[in-house]
């Protein structure tokens, strides 16, 4: 494979991956070589949600459709896509999600609410993984030919605490930062970007909690 013929690959965590079942992959995005990375590290099939611009022309579209893509609108509630992840995961797919929405080199950005809502209509288990080393690969050619230390760092599987009721805007935030802070947890300091103070998944749920009183 071209990452270990031209980069010092490395992939820990990898029995932390459910074999089977329903799987929300969440990772930091700072290239667009990790969504393949992923697929290369993981043992197991994946699907991906990939911003709606990547399917722009047709070898492009035929490319991501064959590769088990489905493209999300970043700029709103994207419901034809969240009924498709919704699909997949009900018969045991794993699905990869970045829920920055973008590219964010060497920073982790600010995280979009939609997959909290995925988690939570799914019920699926959810799947933090770290990414470094990535960030350099901007041009094609490096992203054909990939060099220095990339690691992927695979933590534990977990799962939202269970909603009543109807979702409030300071649930759906905490619960998006709670998953953020996992990806975090896995990334050196100087990738946290706005998640920098990484607070206890215990106080989060206890803040969640408050805000349903």
């Amino acid at each position: 494979m071209v990452l270990r013929l031209f980069a010092h690959w490395e992939v820990s965590g990898r029995q932390n991956v459910p074999p089977m079942g329903p799987l929300i992959i969440v990772a930091n995005h700072q290239s667009n070589i990790d969504p393949p990375l992923l697929g290369a590290s993981l043992p197991r099939n994946l699907c991906f949600l990939a911003k709606e611009t990547a399917f722009g022309n047709p070898p492009a579209r035929w490319l991501l459709y064959n590769y088990g893509a489905y493209p999300i609108k970043r700029d709103k509630l994207d419901i034809s896509a969240i009924r498709w992840a919704l699909n997949k995961l009900s018969k045991d797919n794993a699905i990869v999600l970045f829920p920055e929405g973008t590219r964010s080199p060497g920073k982790m950005k600010k995280a979009l609410s939609g997959i909290t809502l995925l988690a939570i209509k799914s019920g699926a288990p959810i799947l933090p993984i770290g990414i470094t080393g990535t960030e350099r690969l901007g041009p094609i050619l490096r992203i054909a030919f990939p060099t220095g230390n990339i690691r992927v760092k695979i933590g534990q599987v977990f799962s939202l605490p269970v909603i009543h009721g109807k979702l409030e805007k300071p649930q759906l935030d905490s619960l998006t930062s709670m998953i953020m802070e996992r990806i975090a947890a896995l990334l050196p300091e100087s990738y946290h970007g706005v998640y920098g103070k990484i607070t206890n998944p215990t106080n989060t749920r206890n803040s969640i909690d408050e805000s349903k009183k």
